[in-house]
């Protein structure tokens, strides 16, 4: 028994869309927050208003251990940012920071003597004595593939 024109007409139409659009696995975040560090985030984020898009994180070079965290409150997402949320926090990573930043945990920790965001980064090497500035590999192989 033959199939109906109109079946097979729908059949090649549904292949052919299938076939031009190929399927994309989510990419993995590039760094996560704890609870925290979102919690402050939120918090910051909420007393600067409404035109504020989030918490851009990058790096730069300086400091004596050759790079630097950098924070900047961000208005806009650009095409390549990478945006990570959670809980109501929304951090915007630039795009020049993503192979050094592969796998970074953001924390937020409050002392004694101090409050600050903490970057629990598998690819820093090394720190200056002072904790103002880091020495940083891009992520390679398996860890920049799995994020």
């Amino acid at each position: 028994m033959a199939a109906a024109p109109e079946a097979l007409n729908l059949d090649l139409q549904l292949m052919n869309e299938l076939a031009s659009t190929p399927a994309r696995r989510p990419r993995p975040q590039v760094m996560t927050l704890t609870p925290e560090a979102a919690a402050r985030i939120r918090s910051l984020m909420a007393s600067k208003g409404a035109d504020v898009a989030g918490l851009k994180i990058g790096v730069k070079k300086g400091g004596c251990a050759g790079m630097e965290y950098t924070m900047t409150w961000a208005t806009e997402i650009d095409r390549l940012d990478e945006v990570i949320e959670a809980d109501g926090a929304r951090v915007i990573v630039d795009p020049a920071a993503i192979l050094y930043l592969i796998g970074t945990e953001m924390d937020f920790r409050t002392d004694k003597l101090s409050s600050q965001f903490v970057f629990n980064n598998p690819n820093q090497k090394s720190a200056c004595g002072c904790g103002e500035s880091v020495q940083l590999e891009p992520a390679t192989g398996i860890a920049a593939a799995q994020g």
